[in-house]
């Protein structure tokens, strides 16, 4: 028999739960600012996802309706109705049940619910229904995320219809439905201070990870191992869980981008490419790191090492404010396009590699992403059609790499099979910028002082 499944509640107490919900009741009111009145905004929570028969995932509620809520709960639809009367935000969720409590956790209710979370109105899920079209009556507009989830797209039809129904009898149908996603993403762009402070978090949390990961590796162990480790650090420090799945690439392996199944041996002369962070109440880190199983770099390690290291501490060195986003991406490409015509990787003029796009034989990727309640985190990279410049608030990772593939044939052998990856979690600030997940070691004296303290 399965475990039977459980679901921490929500809990009020202490000040980071209260602020949670603070913090999410002044984001319905600046998104309420944003859709107007005759608008009405429908949120509606992740599903269960069945992992495997009758078994399901661990839940993970979807992440626009957390950053409104604060609610972990499936089963749940939020709307929000701005300068309604009776009450502008109203949630469905389920309802109190000790039967399925005794199997499935506890469940807070609508009566807790609109307490805790700070809402006007709250009814059980069974009565959607019933309610939500009266809501929906004399709105113009609809927002909400269309094609996420079919069966949510269909209820939402479902209740308009039910209005068009009743026409002859004054009731007014919207009639523009409208992304709300666009409205919703651009806030999460920007980082609050209690968002930065989770996120530093999650930082330092993985930080102690990947040192604890290094500090494992030998030869004879696996790549699991070392992911045993992560998750370890992970779980003893508050996490519940992996911000996405952990990439553990020993040898050749590095050179596979998302590269997880982690089964392989560890070999002395190989290098170690970690890509894992952990989730802390909600928010992601993401950091990357490439060490040597033996605890010491090879002279071609080394010099290919050196060339990532330098694009990266270079590209950061330019995310702050006013700057294109993607600069540090340009950035990180002409330097590892010139370190790679040095080594002899690469042969031509620089600039003429860069503009036939050469080198993307070894480096293939963006440098970064935003990054915040998702791993790859919401947000628009234009605007106006132009790369949109970097302000306070936003985070981004900063990741670029070198992969020679072992089938690459135009370069020595001695270059085959090498992939470095190193990434940080960048937070860009009114003056420049803050490396969140520089708890790790990145540079090769370091990684070969600490590996020297392996027992």
């Amino acid at each position: 028999m399965a475990k039977p499944k459980s679901q921490r509640p929500d809990k009020a107490a202490g000040v980071a739960g209260a602020d949670k919900y603070l913090q999410a009741k002044k984001r319905r009111r600046a998104l309420m600012g944003k859709i107007g009145k005759k608008s009405i905004a429908l949120l509606s929570a992740a599903p269960q996802r069945t992992r495997s028969n009758d078994t399901e995932y661990p839940y993970r509620q979807d992440s626009d309706f957390y950053y409104l809520t604060g609610f972990t709960e499936d089963n749940a639809v939020l709307a929000l109705i701005p300068g309604r009367k009776q009450g502008e935000v109203v949630l469905f969720c389920q309802p109190k049940d000790k039967t399925k409590e005794l199997w499935t956790g506890i469940l807070t209710g609508p009566e807790q619910a609109r307490t805790r979370l700070l809402l006007d109105e709250a009814y059980p899920i069974s009565m959607i229904d019933d309610i939500l079209p009266g809501l929906m009556d004399g709105c113009e507009r609809v927002y909400y995320c269309m094609e996420r989830e079919p069966t949510f797209d269909q209820r939402v039809s479902g209740w308009v219809k039910n209005i068009r129904s009743r026409t002859r009898m004054g009731a007014k149908a919207p009639h523009e439905f409208v992304l709300l996603d666009p409205l919703l993403h651009e806030m999460r762009l920007f980082k609050s201070k209690s968002e930065i402070a989770l996120m530093q978090t999650a930082a330092d949390i993985s930080a102690r990870a990947h040192k604890r990961a290094m500090l494992a590796a030998r030869e004879g162990r696996h790549e699991y191992h070392l992911e045993a480790e992560l998750v370890h650090e992970f779980m003893m420090s508050g996490s519940r869980a992996p911000a996405y799945n952990s990439i553990v690439a020993a040898g050749a392996n590095a050179c596979i981008l998302h590269y997880i199944e982690n089964r392989d041996p560890l070999r002395d002369g190989d290098l170690v490419l970690i890509d894992a962070g952990c989730e802390y109440d909600y928010y992601a880190a993401d950091i990357t790191r490439t060490f040597p199983v033996s605890g010491h770099f090879s002279a071609e390690q080394k010099a290919l090492y050196g060339i990532v290291l330098k694009a990266q501490l270079e590209a950061i060195a330019v995310t702050r404010p006013g700057v294109p986003w993607d600069e540090p991406h340009h950035v990180t490409v002409r330097i590892i396009t010139h370190g790679l015509v040095e080594l002899g990787l690469l042969k031509g003029d620089p600039d003429k590699l860069i503009e036939t796009g050469a080198y993307r034989d070894f480096y293939m990727h963006r440098a970064g992403h935003w990054l915040g309640i998702d791993v790859h985190d919401a947000g628009s990279y234009l605007c106006n059609d132009k790369p949109r410049r970097l302000e306070p608030g936003m985070v981004m990772t900063v990741e670029p790499g070198i992969y020679v593939s072992p089938d690459n044939k135009k370069v020595a052998k001695k270059w085959r099979g090498i992939g470095i990856r190193i990434e940080d979690d960048v937070l860009v600030t009114k003056t420049g910028n803050k490396v969140l997940s520089d708890g790790v070691p990145k540079t090769t004296e370091a990684i070969e002082t600490l590996m020297a303290r392996r027992v």
